[in-house]
């Protein structure tokens, strides 16, 4: 007679894990002693790319200080190239990853299975779950389109 196990997921756990090892082992890691030089490299013309507030071409300089990022709405297609600079503004790093890995870890089952809200715009009717895989694809994806941008300025002629 075959018995069945079922096995209890925690699932908050599981998305933290999944960002957090991404971010300690392999992005944070591989964007160590980069230049200034590589952080705003364009590998092409056109690109998007973090800068001086009034040096832009885009339709959009997004951003308060003294540096904007390169926009648009709606994206243009084909999506501009984008720099590194570009990239890590987009996922913001650091003290939001932080802020970010200790609000997922305050999710339980319940909250996770909850609608996120007006706040959070277009996934207002959706599940907070559904909500942090998404960050957590952009990360992973802007992380290793970083790594690649990263590979390709040392290699470069």
């Amino acid at each position: 007679m075959e018995t069945t196990r079922t096995t209890t997921v925690d699932w908050t756990s599981e998305l933290v894990e999944q960002l957090d090892l991404h971010w300690r082992t392999q992005l944070r890691p591989r964007l160590d002693g980069l230049t200034d030089e590589e952080y705003r490299w364009e590998p092409v013309r056109g690109a998007w790319n973090v800068r001086p507030r009034g040096t832009g071409a885009a339709p959009i300089q997004a951003g308060r200080g003294d540096f904007t990022i390169d926009f648009a709405v709606p994206q243009p297609d084909p999506a501009p190239v984008t720099t590194i600079a570009w990239r890590i503004g987009h996922v913001v790093v650091d003290a939001a990853h932080a802020a970010w890995t200790a609000g997922v870890r305050s999710l339980d089952e319940q909250r996770l299975r909850r609608p996120c809200g007006p706040a959070e715009g277009p996934w207002a009717d959706s599940p907070m779950a559904t909500l942090v895989l998404h960050i957590n694809r952009e990360v992973l994806h802007h992380g290793a389109e970083m790594a690649l941008l990263h590979d390709l300025y040392r290699w470069r002629d």
